[in-house]
């Protein structure tokens, strides 16, 4: 069996589809049978994973209403062993409360998680900023956990929230793991970056919050821009050489 590994973050914009989509593709690039799935209803994983031009622009959301069939939106990338279900139509949508009552009221996603864990290696799940039916159906079916923390105070404010939520879970799911806290968006340059830093180490217990930090780099956002994962199209990049470091590291306690 595979394991699930989802992506959580309580606000948006601290890194938390970049981390899904460079962590799929540093699984795969070791030769894991990796799937990437994107069940935010923003659908922002289509921008940044490494897609052919051209390609459908259906998904999950697609399959949740019954309108396509599971081998219609498992999706090929640049990488051999990387497959991916993008959100679908509903990103297209302004209003994605059907979408949360479907999740709420079926065992589509809890069966997908399900059928995707006996045939991949690792499954990487994008959720919703925040903790609400989407995010909680995924971390009931996934084995780890990891949450991106941008260096800004703003993001502090919101980590205590995250963290009792998914403690919340583990009660009904005592294999859920969290991983750690992985601080994103680094700038050695910005002071207040460094408090944020500071702070987390600090008052945070020291075995929830991941050493290998995330830098701010041109090649990471320049990479997203060009449709394509940073460890992809620079892998000398520091950003894409920390993707790779933390990608071996839960390999090794996914094994």
């Amino acid at each position: 069996m595979g394991r699930v590994l989802a992506v959580v973050s309580q606000k948006g914009g601290v890194g938390k589809t970049t981390t899904a989509v460079n962590l799929a593709a540093a699984f795969a690039r070791r030769g894991l049978k990796t799937l990437l799935i994107d069940v935010d209803p923003q659908g922002s994983v289509r921008y940044g994973v490494g897609l052919q031009r051209g390609h459908p622009t259906f998904g999950f959301a697609d399959y949740l209403n019954g309108e396509r069939q599971l081998r219609e939106i498992i999706l090929p990338t640049a990488l051999p062993w990387l497959r991916v279900i993008l959100a679908g139509s509903v990103a297209d949508e302004a209003d994605h409360a059907i979408y949360q009552q479907l999740i709420g009221e079926t065992d589509v996603l809890k069966d997908l998680l399900e059928m995707a864990q006996s045939r991949c290696e690792i499954v990487v799940v994008d959720t919703p900023p925040g903790l609400g039916n989407v995010t909680r159906t995924v971390l009931r079916g996934s084995d780890h956990v990891i949450v991106p923390l941008q260096c800004e105070p703003l993001a502090l404010q919101t980590t205590p929230q995250i963290l009792r939520g998914i403690q919340d879970i583990v009660s009904t799911n005592e294999r859920l793991a969290l991983d750690g806290i992985l601080l994103t968006m680094y700038d050695p340059d910005s002071g207040a970056s460094d408090r944020v830093v500071d702070y987390v180490r600090k008052h945070l217990p020291a075995n929830i919050v991941f050493d290998i930090m995330i830098p701010r780099t041109i090649a990471a956002a320049d990479a997203f821009a060009a449709g394509l994962p940073v460890v992809v199209r620079t892998p000398a990049d520091p950003a894409a050489q920390a993707y790779v470091n933390l990608s071996t590291i839960l390999a090794e306690r996914m094994s």
